[in-house]
């Protein structure tokens, strides 16, 4: 009996030792993962804008989406850990039928990140490799109270005869903005009829958090945008009667989807009334509260910085169609 208690015994040191063994090199995996956890603010390629966001999901494995540039953020199909390096991977259909895989390889340096980017076709064969860096975005805070608010003098943006205080973005690309009575408009139909790829506008002035109160108006399948800050994108289109979406009239371009549709028709003036406060962004479309009060997860397609905690220009976008603006006044945020 002794014997068997001293074996019963042991083999409960060995069970536990096992379980130490094997926690922890899991408990060390777990430690990585959550370093990556979080969303990032990314300067890729060219010194434009890109975001990351690392998320643990309920079986504990990783899930990943990426914003390259423009357009919006995407999926990987994978997402995990090798060793301390975070590893994910896209597969890619151009419009060629042809399939490429991108595997981006992440380490993290404290508030820091490191990308290396390699894209394989087909073939196996190496297409494209670069390398980027990142930053951790710190969490949001508690929800501002907008009742609460205090703000400044108000803004007019616009005067009735000339595009005083703003400035193009693009000096190679057509400028198809002029102002009259008061009514700004792009127009990128030119003298012989050919369509335009126009450039965007901005304001010469930056601000922080605000309150953006105008008018807008777009023709049949028009789209432009207003970027708050030159940082976050509130979609212009023309996409009445469709279901929300996050690319439709009123939406956080690629993020945050309207609640309500409440877009007019196409040439019709439509009322905007929105609030950028600490990161959280507020849309009013034609009276009806479409987003309430929502966190920016970070930047989106098309932004001029990934850097959330500067001030910024409003910026319009003119490379797509058509559209007017009119009665556009910003009243800034005061913060004690």
């Amino acid at each position: 009996m002794k014997n068997k208690r001293f074996y019963n015994f042991t083999g409960g040191l060995l069970a536990v030792s096992l379980l130490c063994a094997i926690g922890a090199p899991l408990a060390l995996m777990a430690d990585a993962a959550a370093a990556y956890v979080g969303n990032w603010a990314l300067i890729i390629p060219n010194g434009r804008a890109g975001w990351l966001g690392v998320e643990r999901i309920p079986d504990g494995s990783l899930t990943s989406s990426m914003l390259w540039g423009g357009g919006s953020p995407y999926g990987m199909n994978s997402t995990k850990l090798r060793g301390n390096t975070l590893v994910m991977t896209r597969i890619k259909k151009e419009k060629s039928g042809k399939q490429n895989t991108e595997i981006y390889e992440a380490d993290v340096q404290g508030k820091f990140i490191k990308i290396k980017r390699r894209i394989i076709d087909q073939q196996g064969k190496l297409r494209n490799e670069v390398s980027f860096n990142g930053k951790k975005i710190p969490p949001h805070g508690a929800p501002p109270e907008l009742s609460t608010l205090q703000y400044g003098e108000p803004i007019k943006l616009l005067n009735d005869k000339d595009l005083s205080g703003w400035k193009v973005m693009n000096e190679k690309a057509p400028n198809c903005w002029s102002i009259k009575d008061g009514v700004l408009s792009n127009r990128v139909t030119g003298p012989s009829g050919k369509k335009r790829h126009g450039t965007n506008i901005r304001t010469e002035k930056v601000f922080n958090d605000f309150r953006l109160t105008t008018e807008v108006r777009v023709p049949e399948h028009g789209n432009s945008g207003i970027y708050l800050r030159g940082i976050y994108e509130i979609q212009i289109a023309e996409s009445y009667g469709k279901p929300v979406n996050c690319h439709h009239m009123g939406a956080l371009y690629g993020r945050i989807t309207p609640t309500v549709a409440a877009e007019k028709k196409a040439g019709e003036w439509q009322t905007l009334d929105i609030t950028l406060c600490d990161r959280y962004v507020t849309v009013i479309l034609n009276g009806q509260k479409i987003i309430d009060n929502q966190p920016a997860m970070g930047c989106t397609g098309g932004a001029i910085t990934s850097n959330e905690f500067q001030p910024g220009p409003i910026f319009l976008q003119g490379d797509h169609t058509d559209v007017d603006y009119r009665n556009m006044v910003l009243t800034p945020i005061i913060k004690n």
